[in-house]
C-alpha cells in the first residue's frame, strides 16, 4: 500500500464492528527500484550516499571553490594529518565491505516485507483510540509510526556511540589500540568521515545502528531513510567546511565545527556525542565551553587566509595574461622594409 491519500471509504473500513480477517492477503512488498529488494537496497543507498557526498566536497577542495568556508587551510590538512588519502580510501572500502556482508546476512535471516494488513492495523489502532478522527488514524499509520520509530532509532545511535566514543578515549589501551587510528586526520575531510580500525568501525557504527535498527523493529524502507540519512551526516560532520547554506548544520548543533574541535589535541577531551545532538554532551559536562569562540577565531583565519587565496588567485591571472602578451608580441612579424629615398 503506497497511497500517499486516504481511500474514501476510510470511515467505513474503521468503524466496523469486526474486522474480517477473510479480507485479508499477504503478499511481498513491492521494491522501491524493480530488480532491487528493498533490504538490499538498504545497503546499497548508505555506501552510494557517502562516496558521492564525499566526492562533492572533495571536488570543492581540489578546485578551490569554497574557500572562504574552510574550518582550516588547506595546506594545514597537508602538513598536519598523519595518513595519506590513499590509506583512507582503502580503510573506508574496507569498512564498506564488512559492514554489507553483516547487512547481508541479517538480510537474510530477517522475515521479507509484505503489504495487504494496513487497514487492519488501523482498525486496531482506532479501537484502541477511538477519540482520534480517522483521518489522523491514517496518518498516524501510514507515516507517524515510522517517524517515531526513526527518531527512536536515533536516539539509540546517538547514545551507543557517545559513550562507546568516549570509553575509547577514557581508556589508553582502547585509545592507542584503536581510536587512535581515527584521530590521524587533525583536520578532518569528507573521505575520512569512516576512517577507523576494523573493530572500532564495526562496533561503533555498524553494530550501533544495526542495534537500533533491531530494538525498533525498522522495515527496510525506513531502514533506507535512517542509514542514509546517518551516513550523509557523519561524512558532513567531517567535511571540514562552514557551508551557510548545508541543512545539516542549520539544523544540528552537532555540526561540523562541533566535531572539529574533538579533533584538535586541545579539545580531544569533549564533544563526544555523534553525530546528531549534543545531549550527551551537555548532561555530562564534556562539551568544549567556548564553541563560539572557536568559530569567531577560525572565521578570521579563514577569512585571513581567504584574502591571500584571492590575491594570489589574482597574481596567477595577470601572470598568466602578461605570459600571453607577452607570448604575442614574440610572434607577431617584424615589418622590416626599408623607407626608399627619394
Amino acid at each position: 500500500m503506497n497511497s500517499i491519500n486516504p481511500p474514501k471509504n476510510l470511515s467505513s473500513i474503521l468503524s466496523q464492528p469486526t474486522y474480517p480477517l477473510d479480507n485479508i492477503t499477504l503478499i511481498p512488498q513491492q521494491s522501491l527500484i524493480p530488480g532491487i529488494p528493498d533490504g538490499i537496497l538498504a545497503l546499497i543507498a548508505p555506501i552510494v550516499a557517502y562516496w558521492s557526498y564525499a566526492t562533492f566536497f572533495h571536488i570543492l577542495d581540489i578546485y578551490e571553490l569554497a574557500e572562504k568556508y574552510r574550518i582550516h587551510p588547506s595546506e594545514e590538512e597537508e602538513s598536519r594529518n598523519k595518513v595519506t588519502l590513499h590509506e583512507v580510501v582503502r580503510d573506508v572500502i574496507f569498512q564498506h565491505i564488512i559492514q554489507t556482508i553483516v547487512g547481508y546476512i541479517v538480510y537474510c535471516i530477517d522475515p521479507i516485507n509484505s503489504t495487504g494488513d494496513e487497514f487492519y492495523k488501523m482498525w486496531s489502532l482506532k479501537q484502541k483510540y477511538g477519540f482520534l478522527p480517522d483521518i489522523m488514524v491514517y496518518y498516524c499509520y501510514m507515516y507517524g509510526i515510522s517517524i517515531l520509530k526513526v527518531v527512536v532509532a536515533i536516539c539509540i545511535i546517538d547514545s551507543w556511540q557517545y559513550w562507546l566514543h568516549r570509553i575509547m578515549h577514557v581508556n589508553k589501551t582502547l585509545y592507542k589500540r584503536f581510536h587512535s587510528r581515527h584521530h590521524r586526520l587533525y583536520v578532518p575531510y569528507a573521505y575520512g568521515a569512516l576512517y577507523n580500525d576494523p573493530v572500532e568501525g564495526f562496533l561503533l557504527d555498524t553494530l550501533g545502528t544495526g542495534i537500533a535498527g533491531l530494538i525498533t523493529g525498522l522495515s527496510h524502507r525506513e531502514s533506507i531513510f535512517l542509514y542514509t540519512f546517518a551516513t550523509l551526516k557523519t561524512v558532513d560532520d567531517h567535511c571540514g567546511y562552514r557551508l551557510p547554506f548545508d541543512i545539516f548544520q542549520i539544523i544540528f548543533p552537532n555540526n561540523s565545527v562541533y566535531h572539529d574541535i574533538h579533533h584538535q589535541i586541545w579539545g580531544i577531551k569533549n564533544n563526544f556525542s555523534q553525530p546528531f545532538f549534543t545531549i550527551w554532551d551537555t548532561v555530562n559536562n564534556t562539551q568544549y565551553k567556548f564553541v563560539n569562540e572557536y568559530k569567531e577565531l577560525q572565521n578570521h583565519i579563514t577569512l585571513t587566509k581567504y584574502k591571500e587565496f584571492l590575491a594570489k588567485k589574482e597574481a596567477r591571472k595577470s601572470a598568466s595574461r602578461s605570459s600571453s602578451e607577452s607570448s604575442s608580441r614574440a610572434t607577431t612579424p617584424v615589418n622590416t622594409e626599408s623607407k626608399k629615398e627619394i
